[in-house]
């Protein structure tokens, strides 16, 4: 591997975006930093501590230093109330860069080598979620809908993470906000979300290096064509009901010999063995009529032997070429299209994030903002995980990520550290891990 990381270099990526941010205040009242409620803020995310600011002024009175200063290169530190109104101005578009900034790291030192799937490209997948919904707290960025005569706001956000067969962590990239759009009297949507998202990042990958994935609500012909004018491949769940048209012609298609191949293989479990059936054609039409996309269709059906049971099916839609050789990558890499779902929503809800809760809503942009900070924060334990070799040595050692936190916590409250490295190098030490 190449160079790693550093926590300091990539929190300064963050002061860096937060300086540039507009500071829409008029008063003479400026004692705080846009750039340090932010990076307050990432702090608290960060260490997963709702309380962390707090222990750090209280560190200062009595120690003349804190951790705030020394880990995240706060000048000073505001109280809630005060990052709060300060990000609330702030678009949530002027933190996109530290994303980037790390993947373009990440690539430099070949940390996205095993990342590497179908045809040798990176797989991002996109999915939507809500983040954030109550019937009585609300802003003009909230998305409205309205059952029964009550109304209800909510936020929404489209993420988008790299993933792979095989690896246990997800790499967030810049998110997209589901949110009104100047200029439109119809409501946001996932599907606009997902077009802005590639037509705004679709020049950051070299053309055909990225295949984008994607469950069956994006699985038409205007997201197909328009990734394919991007240069970005795509691998799609693809359902009966949604493309009749299709499955109209591959039972067509299985009438004729040889048309539609099929691929059987047989797998042990160690406690059972499974058959592996793939079926696949290609150029099958994505929806009915003469303009029609042409694309690659496959499938996966996996049965236990013994018993007969069906374990698992899904279908696809592709751009890539079907072979008996490259169909089991692109079942994998549609497989791993829900780790979107299982190593980072849930990973962000259930494990510490709080994905869900609501740090503050405002009345301008406060709550994607903070989202924002909240994502970047759990990139950068992924960028650690991946590139620092203590980090992982600690990690593996303290087995839960639960304890890991405790520890974060609880050393950063009564103890004073000049950097991160010291607060890792202080861990491995008192752990009694061998040398590196």
């Amino acid at each position: 591997m190449g160079k790693r990381l550093k926590f300091r270099e990539m929190t300064s990526f963050v002061r860096q975006s937060l300086k540039v941010a507009p500071d829409y205040r008029t008063g003479a009242n400026i004692q705080y930093e846009v750039a340090d409620a932010g990076l307050g803020a990432f702090s608290v995310f960060y260490m997963q501590s709702p309380s962390f600011l707090a222990h750090q002024q209280d560190m200062q009175k009595r120690k003349g230093h804190n951790n705030a200063q020394s880990l995240f290169e706060m000048e000073t530190i505001p109280s809630d109330g005060q990052i709060r109104n300060l990000l609330d101005p702030v678009e949530a578009r002027y933190l996109r860069a530290p994303f980037w900034q790390v993947y373009e790291r990440l690539q430099a030192g070949k940390y996205l080598d095993d990342y590497h799937s179908v045809g040798g490209t990176l797989l991002c997948s996109f999915d939507g979620t809500q983040y954030f919904s109550s019937k009585k707290i609300h802003c003009p960025n909230c998305t409205v809908r309205t059952r029964k005569g009550e109304e209800t706001y909510s936020h929404m956000v489209l993420a988008a993470v790299l993933v792979a067969p095989g690896q246990e962590h997800v790499i967030a990239l810049d998110p997209e906000f589901i949110v009104p759009q100047d200029g439109h009297d119809k409501q946001d949507c996932e599907q606009q979300a997902i077009k802005r998202w590639v037509g705004r990042n679709a020049e950051r990958f070299e053309p055909w290096q990225v295949t984008a994935m994607t469950d069956d609500l994006h699985s038409h012909q205007p997201l197909c064509e328009l990734l394919t004018e991007h240069k970005i491949h795509f691998i799609m769940t693809c359902k009966p009901d949604s493309h009749q048209a299709l499955y109209e012609e591959v039972e067509l298609l299985t009438r004729v010999e040889g048309a539609v191949q099929t691929m059987t293989t047989n797998r042990w479990t160690g406690r059972y063995r499974e058959e592996w059936t793939y079926r696949w054609v290609e150029q099958v039409p994505v929806k009915a009529g003469t303009k029609a996309l042409r694309v690659n269709w496959c499938e996966i059906t996996i049965v236990r032997e013994d018993t007969g049971k069906q374990l698992y099916h899904n279908a696809w839609i592709t751009s890539h070429k079907l072979t008996a050789e490259t169909v089991p990558e692109v079942a994998a890499a549609g497989r791993a299209h829900w780790k979107v779902e299982n190593e980072n929503f849930n990973v962000l809800k259930n494990q510490g994030y709080n994905f869900e809760h609501n740090y503050g809503h405002g009345q301008q942009h406060l709550s994607t903002v903070l989202l924002t900070l909240l994502l970047l924060a759990f990139l950068f334990h992924t960028v650690l995980h991946l590139s620092c070799l203590i980090y992982q040595a600690i990690r593996e050692a303290l087995v839960s990520r639960r304890t890991f936190f405790n520890d974060l916590r609880a050393l950063t409250r009564y103890l004073y550290f000049p950097s991160w490295n010291e607060l890792l190098a202080f861990m491995y030490r008192q752990l009694e891990l061998p040398p590196l």
